[in-house]
């Protein structure tokens, strides 16, 4: 399967804009794998925008606060 960076990058909620790997899904999973968080499609707009990716924020955030 091929990854079509294009349509993946319209429908991209991060917020960082100049990463390499955006729209590429597969390198961003792996990347944030790689360093013991998730990737920022996984949060909501408000936790997005903190750049926090850890488990923790990711926690966090499925308990309200």
């Amino acid at each position: 399967m091929q990854c079509n960076v294009e349509i993946n990058k319209k429908n991209c909620t991060c917020t960082y804009e100049s990463c390499s790997r955006r729209g590429n899904c597969c390198k961003c999973v792996t990347y944030h794998r790689e360093k013991g968080e998730l990737p920022g499609c996984l949060f909501n707009a408000e936790y997005e925008r903190t750049y926090d990716r850890s488990i923790a924020n990711f926690i966090r955030m499925h308990k309200g606060g």
